[in-house]
């Protein structure tokens, strides 16, 4: 186990310096992201999304938030009845960096699965804020168990590849081993197949594409802005959240985080989200 570690951490040492996605510079991907489907949707009435939505008292949501230094989020909107983010039948897989709404909405998704830290899973149970996780293989596969009680949340399971490969460098049928064999590793730990796919470092092309589609992926996911420590870095000039932004962060602990937890990280990105009056919803309700 402590060898699968210590390889893995090279490995994203190695591939992080070459790409220049550190913990003060994140990559950001060469291709636009755009869906193929952007027509605003309707609502889907009272209809309730998935995930840990049992209602709390106001008093106990406030002070579950408060044990985490934070204040509660606003509720989400109610899911829409049709997603705005659809695969058209026996078309291409659409890449998307965010979700066409004009609702004060962002999706939080956090990539690889190094970092195990037992008091994010309790942080998660308390806040009940819904996150995508986008899992590596190689990152996860020393304790499988430690996503099992996050998956039971209601947190969503997601495509990051087998051992976290540039596809750019990849044939289609090597891109399509590391996507369709992380698939199967996925649904046989956590029970279902995963939807949705993030290429490492955002690189992909149209063999991505092809593999992905061959795999049975409804959207290739990249993001807008990515969480470091402290502030998120963003794509755009204004350095502004938009509504329907998908977030990047990471499963990182103090070594990655220069003495930072992954709930004092996860804890910073949540207060920009309020600071700038938005409120988090669940990406799988979209896509």
């Amino acid at each position: 186990m402590k060898k699968t570690l210590a390889l893995w951490a090279a490995l994203t040492a190695v591939a992080l310096f070459a790409t220049g996605c550190t913990v003060a510079d994140a990559d950001t991907p060469d291709h636009p992201a755009t869906p193929t489907s952007a027509a605003p949707s309707a609502r889907a009435g009272n209809k309730a999304p998935e995930g840990n939505t049992a209602p709390e008292a106001p008093d106990q949501r406030a002070a579950a938030y408060r044990k985490w230094g934070l204040k509660p989020f606003a509720a989400p909107p109610a899911p829409p009845a049709k997603k705005p983010v659809t695969r058209p039948a026996g078309g291409p897989v659409p890449v998307i960096s965010d979700i066409p709404t004009s609702e004060k909405v962002v999706f939080v998704t956090i990539d690889d699965g190094a970092e195990k830290d037992p008091e994010f899973v309790a942080m998660m149970k308390d806040l009940k804020v819904p996150v995508t996780m986008f899992l590596t293989d190689a990152a996860i596969r020393a304790d499988y168990g430690y996503f099992t009680p996050l998956v039971a949340q209601g947190h969503g399971v997601a495509n990051h590849t087998l051992t976290h490969p540039n596809l750019r460098t990849l044939s289609q049928e090597a891109q399509r081993k590391e996507i369709c064999g992380q698939q199967e590793k996925l649904a046989e730990r956590y029970g279902k197949r995963p939807r949705l796919l993030r290429p490492p470092y955002g690189n992909w092309n149209e063999a991505t594409r092809a593999a992905a589609a061959r795999c049975g992926t409804d959207a290739i996911v990249l993001w807008r802005e990515s969480m470091q420590i402290t502030n998120m870095q963003y794509q755009r000039g204004d350095k502004k959240l938009h509504p329907g932004d998908i977030i990047l962060a990471h499963f990182r602990g103090p070594s990655e985080l220069k003495g930072t937890t992954m709930t004092e990280m996860t804890a910073n990105l949540f207060r920009h989200i309020q600071e700038q009056g938005f409120t988090v919803a669940r990406l799988e309700d979209y896509v």
